[in-house]
């Protein structure tokens, strides 16, 4: 099943994210599993990859990535590359052809700028977000912050999200934001010496710091909505839905 994102961007921009329902996979992938890494049947990963392109109007190609909670942009500059490359975003300024993510908990974020001229795609895992691979999808752009907008996809809500001491220390220690607004995103779980981390809060932080001033935030988590979507954390072997945007030739 596939939902358009319910955003405000400019005609044109066409982004979209994909449930679980509705695809050619069976069991624990069931049924519209876009992740061909995660040991589903090969043939109906490229089935309901290719329902997608068919169902989604003037799209022509996606351009899959091989992610790797890295911080590396994909630029696509003439053509998709059949090989996915080793990237957790991916920036395109061509018609028909979608930058994509696909996650199953970690954060899915789309941009594009606000006359329509380029987008992304990015996956932000809390490695890749920490890191900082949005601040670096968002630099990619020829638009200043300013003048972009953005969609905070499905991912784990705060709620269920328990992590280590470890990684809220990470954050603190390299996060691009003040040390108090980090904090805050970090509540104390009910098991001592662990955290409730809240990585739609963090990335939306992160952006108002850095200028982005547009934000949509899905508020949906994936953990919590088990007939719509998968989560890693929730099942472990489990399928991935997709995050995607993509200009046409025409609004």
């Amino acid at each position: 099943m596939i939902h358009a994102v319910p955003w405000n961007a400019p005609k044109g921009v066409n982004a979209y994210f994909t449930c679980r329902q509705g695809g050619q996979s069976e069991g624990v992938y069931s049924s519209f599993n876009l992740g061909d890494h995660v040991e589903d049947l090969p043939a109906h990963v490229a089935a309901n990859r290719q329902q997608l392109i068919t169902e989604l109007n003037g799209l022509e190609r996606i351009q899959w990535l091989e992610q790797v909670h890295g911080t590396a942009v994909y630029s696509i500059d003439h053509d998709v590359n059949p090989e996915p490359p080793k990237a957790d975003a991916s920036l395109c300024a061509l018609p028909n052809i979608a930058c994509s993510v696909m996650t199953a908990d970690c954060l899915p974020l789309l941009l594009t700028d606000i006359d329509g001229n380029q987008v992304a795609a990015v996956h932000a895992g809390w490695r890749g977000l920490c890191s900082g691979v949005l601040s670096t999808a968002i630099a990619a752009f020829d638009a200043p912050p300013s003048k972009l907008i953005a969609w905070i996809g499905p991912a784990i809500s705060q709620r269920h999200f328990e992590v280590g001491a470890e990684v809220r220390a990470q954050f603190l220690d390299q996060f691009e934001l003040p040390r108090s607004a980090i904090e805050q995103c970090f509540l104390d779980s009910k098991n001592a010496g662990r955290y409730m981390a809240d990585l739609p809060r963090l990335a939306s932080q992160q952006m108002e710091s850095l200028g982005v001033q547009n934000i949509t935030r899905s508020a949906i988590c994936t953990y919590a909505d088990a007939a719509r979507f998968y989560s890693y954390r929730r099942d472990g072997q489990t399928g991935r839905f997709a995050c995607l945007i993509y200009k046409t030739d025409t609004p």
